[in-house]
């Protein structure tokens, strides 16, 4: 009995994992033709009504209550909060009942990520040290999950499903310090009576799921007033997404509601709300940006950090703790797929455009400097990353990782 249970056991671990790869390899394609369709439109003869589409005002008028905001707005502090409310929820799954679980399992993606964030970083601070463009240090620091799941999926088995894996490990360790920079650097001064408030709304949430009332009516209802309070608090808003995805209960895993709210959102984020925010936020005019406006401190960081930063940071960090004997190399790969896949770690996209809209909401032409430079750096990465990982021969255990269900 034991025995025969055991595939069903090892499937049940292992199908969510296949589906979220499958899901981020779509979404990868849907989001890059989402930033075409912004940059042609933002550069065509219709580039007005791409701007007004965005600018649009928003009215909502009650019988005492107006409010009127920009559609880009909406998107940005409003459903861009339901994804990091996935992003909470996926970090807190792995964390206790998936790849993240044991110390062992984590530490070579934690090793990457911390020299993925720290390089790029240091490379954008370096270039605008004491300049106008200081605030977006940030920038570079963020792997964008579904991008590089799709370009790793297009190579057809030539990479390890471990270092497939690993990446995805990567990218979660990245989102969880990118969420801890945007709530320490990237809101105004904090209000410690409406952060009372939101760790009121957080502890009536944990009472809930102690009580066994973990419904989803009143995530719904927690998630507003966690948005609310933290709004007000001076953390940007979104990270109330984060805090209330954590706090969903993962264990046991059988019954958790975790897995089946992931199943229901994912979908919707991966292929509404994230190519959305992408063509909102990946226009940029084209014409007036000449080859020194270019190589200016931010474009030039936000694209070296990428390109550069990302691929050196996590190949190194995570050989020197593979020599060091603190981890194993995942799935056996070579070093030269090790490097390919760090390379494709630097598309950097979803996060990063998120971070450049935060430092430099009141900066346009800066903003405008760091998307391109996003773009260019996330664009040549996954060229670069692509093309060493297709010209290496495949080992013996590469698979594809879109078709483990098989």
């Amino acid at each position: 009995m034991i025995v025969k249970r055991i595939p069903h056991i090892a499937r049940r671990a292992v199908d969510p994992l296949i589906e979220f790869f499958r899901l981020e390899a779509a979404s990868g394609i849907v989001l890059f033709l989402a930033a075409l369709a912004a940059l042609a439109w933002a550069n065509s003869p219709w580039r007005d009504l791409y701007h007004a589409l965005f600018e649009e005002q928003l009215n909502l008028n009650a019988e005492r209550f107006s409010l009127s905001v920009p559609a880009h707005v909406v998107i940005q502090d409003g459903l861009m909060t339901i994804f990091f409310f996935v992003v909470g929820m996926e970090i807190k799954r792995e964390l206790a009942v998936g790849e993240l679980r044991t110390v062992s399992s984590a530490m070579l993606p934690a090793i990457a990520a911390v020299g993925g964030m720290v390089v790029p970083a240091a490379i954008f601070a370096s270039l605008n040290h004491g300049g106008p463009g200081a605030a977006g240090w940030a920038i570079p620091m963020a792997t964008d999950i579904a991008f590089c799941i799709g370009c790793l999926t297009l190579l057809k088995g030539r990479v390890p499903n471990a270092l497939v894996v690993f990446l995805t490990a990567l990218a979660i360790f990245d989102d969880m310090g990118g969420v801890l920079v945007i709530a320490l650097f990237y809101g105004s001064g904090l209000q410690w009576a409406w952060l009372g408030a939101s760790a009121c709304v957080a502890a009536a949430v944990v009472i809930c799921n102690r009580i066994g009332f973990a419904r989803w009516y009143v995530y719904l209802v927690a998630g507003v007033g966690l948005w609310i309070g933290v709004h007000h608090s001076g953390i940007h808003a979104t990270i109330a997404g984060v805090v209330l995805g954590l706090l969903v209960p993962a264990k046991p895993a059988e019954e958790a509601p975790i897995g089946g709210f992931i199943h229901a959102l994912h979908p919707w984020v991966a292929f509404g709300i994230m190519p959305l925010f992408a063509l909102s936020s990946s226009g940029v005019e084209l014409a007036g940006v000449s080859r020194s406006s270019f190589f200016s401190p931010v474009p030039l960081g936000a694209g070296l950090g990428l390109l550069v930063g990302k691929q050196v940071g996590i190949f190194l960090f995570t050989l020197a703790a593979v020599r060091l004997g603190l981890a194993a190399m995942p799935g056996g790969a070579r070093t030269v797929q090790l490097y390919g896949v760090a390379v494709v770690g630097g598309i950097g996209f979803t996060v990063a455009l998120f971070i450049a809209n935060l430092a430099f909401a009141s900066h346009p032409a800066l903003l405008a400097g760091a998307k391109i430079g996003v773009l260019a750096g996330s664009a040549a990465s996954g060229l670069m990353g692509y093309l060493i990982l297709r010209l290496t021969a495949p080992s013996g255990v590469a698979r594809d990782p879109a078709a483990q269900s098989g």
